[in-house]
């Protein structure tokens, strides 16, 4: 059995079933969240062979972009000119469990009290004036961070 195996796998190779696990090590994780393998045929007469990537479709022109680094990758895990060339398949990607989505927004502001406008427009009152709104926006952001935890006295 073990001959016949071998066989096969020098015959057919060990198709984008094999990268699927490995997918995230091969091309990182920016790509393993929009790409999965679909599809690894091989060449004829001992030729590289095609490997098919179901892309999210926003992704696919960086996955065109990087597709000769995704191409050296790929060879690298299944062994040097294995696949040579690369089809893009648009379609919707869902993303690995082991990755972590990407970081969430920061909640809303709070709005500033009436009292704390008004030291606020003071305090950026002798400010230049191209640098006015920039100050203003920065404390507001400042102030009404709910993560800070902090109350209107500065604390």
């Amino acid at each position: 059995m073990q001959g016949l195996i071998k066989e096969l796998d020098a015959k057919f190779g060990r198709g984008a079933a094999a990268l699927e696990p490995r997918w995230r090590e091969i091309v990182g994780d920016r790509l393993a969240r929009v790409t999965r393998p679909q599809k690894l045929t091989k060449g004829r007469g001992g030729a590289g062979g095609t490997l098919e990537l179901r892309v999210a479709g926003p992704a696919a022109l960086l996955v065109q972009h990087q597709s000769e680094d995704i191409l050296a990758r790929v060879n690298l895990f299944l062994g040097a000119g294995s696949v040579d060339r690369l089809r893009i398949a648009q379609g919707p990607v869902r993303p690995p469990s082991d990755i972590a989505a990407p970081p969430k927004r920061r909640p809303a502001l709070q709005p500033l009290s009436a009292h704390d406008e008004a030291d606020l427009k003071a305090a950026v009152d002798q400010a230049p004036e191209a640098l006015k709104g920039p100050l203003e926006r920065l404390g507001r952001a400042v102030l009404g961070d709910p993560e800070k935890g902090r109350d209107r006295s500065g604390r």
